[in-house]
């Protein structure tokens, strides 16, 4: 790392410090009463995942000094939904400086086409796409040591019947686990709601992902659960993540309405966080949404907000 690279990631680590250890600006009189200056860069509880380029007016557009800003902040863990489409050497450049932290890195996208009918056809050119979808994606994860391959089974089908698409979902998995198992790499699907941002799609629901991880019966066949997209869908969140529990290996995370930080919306995150703690979950949460401020001051805004919800009593 350059020199002038090295200040300016040390000026933007102590800003950042700085601006999150400031108790007038953030932060209920009752919350700041318990927090020291030290808060804002004490290892998280959890693994809360930023993606790149969150912090930018932070850490700046260079990958290295993503990562070091956000561990610096207090975060184990990033994702990259295009880790895919990164050439080679960023993919290694990310997986080495991650490595050297001690971070680990969240799900990555490996197919997600919202556009086409895919899982839910029971024919072998589809089968075959897929499964060299499923040969890439390792390739991806030997570069990367990603453990996770974030999947979206895509559209339904209007002229098939619903259970004859789930049993066409349930079987193309398995081919696809094929594939996987022998990498150590674990597909999570994704259930995603239809009433507001993704109407049409096959998957969506953390019951119908759960009954169809049962019904594959692989290790490495999961799910992600993205906890805005299932406050949309179904609601009750915790008591949905207990009895999904068994086949859920990562988390999504945004709130509703709007799906920015934690405490923009009506999701209490810090009684969720809570609950996956107390289940000794070791995966990783990614911060899959928008920020409701700005700037340097919203990119603060973030940090101090995983402060808040990740100050529950354990």
């Amino acid at each position: 790392m350059h020199t002038t690279r090295r200040n300016f990631l040390k000026k933007a680590t102590v800003t950042g410090a700085a601006i999150l250890a400031a108790p007038a600006i953030f932060g209920s009189v009752a919350d700041r009463k318990h927090q020291k200056a030290t808060d804002a860069t004490t290892p998280f509880k959890l693994k809360y995942a930023p993606g790149f380029g969150m912090f930018r007016e932070h850490a700046g557009k260079e990958l290295a000094d993503n990562i070091k800003f956000c561990h610096d902040m207090g975060f184990r863990a990033m994702f990259d939904n295009g880790l895919m489409s990164r050439p080679v050497e960023d993919q290694v450049k990310i997986a080495n400086e991650m490595q050297r932290l001690g971070m680990e890195l969240g799900p990555f996208v490996l197919y997600a086409d919202f556009a086409v009918t895919s899982f839910v056809l029971n024919k072998p050119e589809t089968r075959e796409m897929l499964v060299n979808k499923m040969k890439e994606g390792v390739e991806v994860a030997k570069r990367t040591g990603a453990k996770w391959a974030l999947v979206v089974p895509g559209r339904y089908d209007e002229k098939l019947h619903r259970d004859f698409q789930t049993a066409n979902v349930i079987d193309n998995l398995r081919y696809c686990c094929d594939v996987m198992e022998p990498a150590g790499l674990t597909i999570v699907l994704e259930p995603l709601n239809t009433l507001i941002n993704h109407p049409g799609l096959f998957l969506n629901g953390i019951p119908q992902a759960y009954s169809i991880c049962r019904a594959v019966n692989r290790p490495v066949c999961k799910i992600v659960d993205d906890v805005y997209h299932q406050q949309i869908t179904e609601g009750d969140l915790i008591p949905n993540i207990e009895a999904a529990w068994s086949e859920i290996a990562a988390f999504h995370l945004g709130d509703n309405p709007g799906r920015n930080e934690p405490t923009t919306g009506e999701i209490n995150f810090k009684n969720v966080f809570k609950y996956i703690y107390n289940k000794q979950y070791q995966g990783v949460l990614c911060m899959e949404h928008g920020m409701s401020i700005k700037g340097k001051e919203g990119e603060a805004r973030v940090i101090q907000a995983y402060r808040e919800c990740d100050s529950f009593e354990i």
